[in-house]
């Protein structure tokens, strides 16, 4: 008998001292009638404190007026077991989440004398699941985002097609009455084609499926072409535009086009906060290690609260200024980014509102390239290809093609027609696949230019049958909204001889013509 006191007296300590779990005994109105070290530290009352109080005291009043209590009871006394996972509250106000497992406790005649009740407290773990779950949460939206900025880009791209075809048309046609119009015309739709292009770059930054072709370059060559592209948004505001270049080589490591985009961002930019007949300034300078890109204007500033945040996502300065030329918050996002991407920096700064703003670039720099002779063969046959374009842009082919256009966009695809026609070449049209097949019984083709994204039977499939009718003789080109590294190789895989991206430039397809289809023009 005495060893048997002596166990349970044992086990008692025991339970009293565990501190991880609260482990405390009811009696069968639900009054609390032990309490151990765990139960202090989970709930915060001492025993004297608690020892004879309903466990009520535990549950916030929603859950009391609810009778949650007396259910568990219920349940417990019933099953033989009752456990949940919820909010409990501690001494202090507090809500922890709890894991709480009762436990009828009964007499050898199987009399219900009172309940056990465990408690784990696992704040930390609920915490770090919702952490998880609000991460996951974050990032699938993320995704959403990316994917629709992915879709708008690629869809925006279907009717800037047949707009900048018809814009070729009216510059083909050389109506001295409607210059103006169309110079307006061809500057609004280049403005989109690059707030186009910079929303499908924003995508394939944060999917991380840009692709960037860095070698050594000068780096005042995307300079120049970056001023370029922005000294027409300067003309229209009559904003002066200086720049200070050294007059020696500037050498980094750096994809040449995505270089003239942050250039070209940042210069759009200035002018986009500058009002008229503002000033824009671009400078150089090379130190032993970075080549350093500043451009100022004297435009409306920055507010303190907004510099901080400048280089991110869809973030923009004052919307009445910035709505005068478009934006979609963007460009410097894209700077940052493309800045990083080539080992290099870019930071802002400005005195406030009213005093305009500096943006620098800092790009590391490199050795002067082993220089290499000139090829002045080179040199005179990328002279004639010049010639041979703005020829045939303005005239006459040099060759004149079979040519069939396949897309679904009828606007596209019969604008497109025309200026080929326009041009001297044969073309014939279909919206899908199936047409295009049928075709081809009466219609041979030197050359086919396929929209990718065809119904049903889509370009790739397209390119496959054709070349099962004709296996050799034609040649094939792929018209898609997506022009990523991976892309052309799909096309190039698929059987395409070149990739073109929408809105098809018809300079680009000349050339190509030229190179491609020449040989085969010749021969039919």
């Amino acid at each position: 008998m005495g060893e048997g006191s002596s166990d349970e007296e044992r086990f008692r300590r025991l339970i009293e001292s565990v501190k991880d779990y609260a482990i405390f005994m009811l009696d069968e109105a639900g009054n609390v009638a032990s309490w151990n070290a765990g139960a202090q530290r989970i709930q915060g009352y001492a025993a004297d404190e608690i020892i004879g109080a309903h466990f009520s005291r535990f549950y916030p009043i929603e859950d009391i007026r609810a009778g949650k209590c007396e259910m568990e009871l219920e349940v417990a006394a019933r099953e033989g077991r009752f456990e949940d996972e919820d909010w409990r509250v501690r001494k202090d106000g507090s809500r922890y989440w709890a894991n709480v497992i009762i436990t009828p406790i009964r007499d050898e005649r199987g009399h219900l004398t009172g309940f056990s009740k465990v408690t784990r407290d696992l704040t930390e773990r609920k915490r770090s699941e919702e952490e998880r779950a609000a991460r996951l949460a974050a990032e699938q939206a993320n995704r959403t985002k990316d994917e629709f900025l992915a879709m708008l880009g690629h869809e925006l791209r279907n009717p800037l097609a047949p707009i900048v075809s018809a814009l070729q048309l009216l510059k083909l046609r050389g109506d001295p009455k409607s210059v103006r119009e169309v110079q307006i015309i061809d500057r609004q739709v280049r403005q989109m084609t690059r707030l186009v292009d910079d929303l499908l770059d924003v995508s394939r930054i944060s999917r991380g499926k840009l692709d960037l072709n860095i070698e050594p370059i000068d780096l005042r060559e995307p300079l120049a072409q970056a001023a370029e592209i922005a000294i027409p948004q300067f003309e229209s505001k009559s904003q002066r535009f200086e720049v200070e270049v050294p007059p020696r080589e500037l050498h980094v490591n750096g994809d040449d086009s995505r270089l003239v985009q942050v250039f070209a961002n940042l210069l759009n930019n200035a002018s986009r906060y500058t009002p008229e007949g503002g000033r824009i300034v671009m400078t150089v300078r090379a130190t032993g290690r970075e080549v350093v890109v500043e451009v100022r204007d004297d435009g409306i500033g920055i507010p303190p609260a907004l510099l901080p945040r400048m280089f991110e996502l869809f973030v923009q300065g004052d919307r009445d200024v910035a709505r005068t030329e478009g934006g979609l918050g963007i460009g410097l996002t894209l700077v940052r980014s493309f800045v990083e991407l080539h080992g290099g920096s870019v930071s802002a700064h400005s005195d406030g509102p009213g005093h305009g703003s500096r943006f620098w670039v800092r790009l590391p720099s490199i050795a002067a390239p082993a220089a290499h002779p000139p090829d002045t063969g080179a040199d005179a046959r990328a002279d004639a290809r010049a010639d041979e374009r703005v020829a045939a842009a303005y005239g006459r082919a040099r060759h004149q093609h079979r040519i069939l256009i396949v897309d679904d966009n009828e606007d596209a695809r019969l604008l497109l027609a025309e200026v080929l026609e326009s041009l001297g070449h044969h073309v014939r049209t279909a919206g899908d696949g199936e047409a295009a097949l049928a075709l081809l019984h009466e219609y041979a083709p030197d050359t086919a230019i396929l929209d990718i994204g065809l119904p049903g039977m889509d370009g790739y499939a397209l390119a496959a049958e054709i070349r099962k009718v004709r296996p050799a003789g034609i040649v094939l080109f792929a018209l898609s909204g997506y022009a990523q590294p991976s892309d052309v190789a799909r096309a190039t895989a698929a059987g395409f001889d070149a990739h073109l991206a929408k809105p098809l430039d018809v300079h680009d397809l000349l050339d190509h013509l030229e190179r491609l289809a020449a040989p085969h023009a010749d021969r039919s």
